[in-house]
């Protein structure tokens, strides 16, 4: 019976290579919903009493979804390089993003819909 560990190898397990790679999809998904939900609000909601309403609300979210995209991919690299190096996973900066984004997102909706309120 051989107890010897078995030899390092550089390839993380595929298991979680496949679970990296699930999450960085669902970060790229949802990055799709905030880019098709921008384009949605800058092209089908009703003009707002605020001139260049729509684009005011619809653009950010263009641009979170933009920025969801880049950042889900800085960090899938990231999480594959700690796993081919055997080190501890990096904090995800992507429930930061989102929560931020997504929170000045609603403090302009508020806004726009207070300005129009007659």
């Amino acid at each position: 019976m051989n107890d010897d560990p078995p030899p390092h190898t550089d390839e993380p397990d595929a298991r979680f290579t496949y679970a990296n790679e699930r999450t960085f999809l669902a970060w790229n998904r949802t990055a799709l919903a905030l880019i098709a939900t921008g384009v949605a609000a800058t092209q089908l909601l009703p003009e707002f009493h605020v001139s260049g309403g729509r684009q005011i609300l619809g653009l950010p979210m263009i641009a979170l979804g933009a920025l969801v995209a880049l950042t889900s991919f800085r960090h899938w690299k990231a999480n594959q390089r700690a796993m081919e190096l055997g080190q501890p996973l990096p904090r995800s900066p992507m429930p930061l993003v989102l929560s931020l984004g997504i929170g000045a997102v609603a403090v302009i909706a508020v806004v726009l819909a207070l300005l129009g309120r007659n």
